[in-house]
């Protein structure tokens, strides 16, 4: 066995060993403050002097559709502009329509045009897109290149997931008696502090080493390989720790996790040989029609079934996307039929959405701002850190470890799915969940330069070697 393989074992120990630690001396710790969540977002429209169309239910959807594309699609293109994903603008979009800007500019133009009532609507669409998106990401994973450089990018990923989860739960031991809401377990809260450090946003990751032509370089590979293996394992953990929240009791978690082992055995083992099978007989006779209403069927009945068992059912989407048949042209037939409509219209709704949930304002203290950059801090040591490190430890060089490393950095839309879950379950104060979206986005928005740095010390190093 290769030498460098046993810093698997010790790194994986070592730092489950202190999580399990923290975990065991902060239940005693107990909340002395608790925040107040506002009860609606925005402000309810008062004025009466537009038109009663604009705000019937569809209209005034409609309407804020229009607003979401229109903004979201040029803040995407601002991005571009300055070599930053279109996500990254989008995610900007998103924040500055919710209360952050729009709603403390113009009140009154925010509470018409996003309605308390109107939430709802815009929730609704955002949690459709997402299920098609994540879709689209589980179709996307390669498990074939997974297993070509498994050693590798297991251990890279696995590292990049446990060390920025240890700091998340050490962090949550620290903030968990001022910021923790009411009602809230410490292990709750430190479990979905650890997996919101540990996320890696696959997609944007994708798109940026597709964007530098690295997709078939050595880097290229080996960060995609990462990014997979730490999006399957880092799914997997949210579903265990939100199974463990939903579930209330120890007894209640077991069953639910049994039962989510028992969803992912029967989707890998069962319904996908048959899927297989039956899209490639209903594609050999020309009814596509037929095949992609079963994938379609697919997707929804495992998307029902993860969020019966208490796992949330984007995961069941995500995992309804890794179980298709990768023989027949099926992936790609779905990906141009969904992908546009997910990425152009429906995932800039859910932008917006976490937009309208993110006070930016509400960090009006100094050290708030401190506590925002503590965050921002371990985030970046744990999961750049932890991944360039590792890398270094797996024979790679500075340069192919910094750049992984930059890389695995990248959160992204994935990270913001996460913290909405853990909004939605009332793990996450409004303080907790502005300062995170701000980390999201300031990690997402360093990977290109970060990468520009590393190839502009090369050339210059280049330089001076000549």
């Amino acid at each position: 066995m290769n030498k460098r393989f046993l810093w698997y074992p010790v790194i994986i120990g070592i730092f489950a060993a202190l999580i399990w630690v923290i975990l065991q001396k902060g239940q005693s710790l107990s909340v002395t403050q608790h925040t107040i969540i506002p009860k609606t977002t925005v402000a309810t429209a008062t004025d009466t002097h537009y038109l009663d169309n604009l705000k019937h239910p569809l209209g005034l959807l409609l309407l804020q559709i229009i607003m979401i594309m229109l903004t979201a699609r040029l803040f995407g293109i601002l991005a571009n502009k300055i070599k930053q994903p279109a996500v990254v603008g989008e995610i900007i979009a998103g924040v500055l329509l919710g209360p952050s800007l729009l709603g403390w500019v113009t009140p009154s133009f925010s509470a018409f045009l996003f309605p308390a009532e109107s939430l709802k609507n815009l929730q609704f669409l955002s949690q459709i897109g997402l299920a098609f998106f994540m879709f689209i990401v589980g179709m996307e994973l390669d498990i074939n290149k997974i297993r070509n450089k498994a050693h590798d990018a297991v251990m890279i990923s696995h590292a990049s997931i446990i060390v920025p989860f240890f700091l998340g739960v050490w962090l949550a031991y620290f903030l968990f008696t001022r910021f923790a809401p009411a009602n809230v377990s410490f292990i709750s809260f430190a479990l979905f502090m650890g997996i919101a450090m540990s996320i890696t946003a696959f997609p944007v990751l994708a798109r940026i080493v597709q964007e530098r032509k690295l997709t078939h370089t050595p880097l290229g590979i080996m960060a995609i390989t990462c990014a997979a293996a730490d999006d399957i394992t880092a799914w997997c953990i949210l579903a265990v720790v939100v199974a463990i929240v939903n579930a209330g009791g120890v007894l209640s978690a077991v069953i639910t996790i049994l039962l989510a082992i028992v969803f992912v055995f029967a989707m890998l083992m069962i319904v996908r040989p048959w899927l297989a099978k039956t899209m490639q007989a209903q594609m050999a006779k020309g009814h596509q029609k037929a095949a992609v209403s079963l994938v379609f069927f697919t997707l929804l009945i495992a998307a029902w079934l993860a969020e019966v068992i208490g796992i949330h059912a984007l995961f069941g989407a995500f995992l309804a996307g890794v179980i298709m048949p990768a023989e027949t042209n099926i992936k790609q037939l779905l990906t141009d039929k969904l992908e546009d409509v997910s990425v152009l219209l429906l995932l800039p709704i859910f932008f917006v959405y976490t937009g309208l949930r993110t006070h930016i304002g509400l960090l009006n203290q100094g050290d708030l701002w401190l506590v925002c950059g503590m965050i921002m801090l371990v985030a970046v040591v744990g999961k750049f850190g932890g991944s360039t490190i590792t890398a270094r430890l797996m024979g790679q060089s500075w340069r192919q470890s910094v750049s992984i490393g930059a890389l695995m950095n990248t959160r992204g839309l994935m990270e913001l799915v996460v913290l909405n879950i853990g909004f939605d379950l009332g793990i996450l104060s409004p303080e907790i969940f502005a300062m995170m979206v701000l980390m999201a986005l300031a990690t997402t928005f360093m990977t290109g330069p970060l990468l520009d740095l590393v190839v502009y010390s090369e050339r210059r190093k280049g330089l001076m070697t000549a």
